[in-house]
């Protein structure tokens, strides 16, 4: 549900792994870049971002800003939606 969370904007979203079948590259390449396997989870904005679990249970999102780690499992995943906390973003070594 939308509103004010803890350190911004709650957003909605939809746990549905049939919304990101469509993105197989995306997974992929973000799978690579992270060492592991990605399987799409659902959404968040009616689509504008890619909830992702990947082989250990670590939840991201994806969407046009970049890439953004969500929580070590899907519980704390679920919170950090739910509570409205601020997603750590995943930046490239240099």
């Amino acid at each position: 549900m939308p509103g004010p969370g803890r350190t911004l904007a709650r957003t909605p979203f939809l746990l549905d792994p049939l919304a990101g079948l469509h993105q197989p590259r995306t997974l992929a390449d973000l799978g690579r870049a992270l060492g592991t396997k990605l399987a799409p989870l659902g959404e968040e904005l009616y689509g504008q971002a890619l909830l992702a679990v990947d082989e250990h249970g670590r939840v991201f999102s994806l969407d046009h800003t970049g890439e953004w780690f969500l929580g070590r499992s899907i519980d704390q995943a679920l919170a950090t939606l739910i509570l409205g906390l601020a997603p750590h973003r995943l930046t490239t070594g240099a």
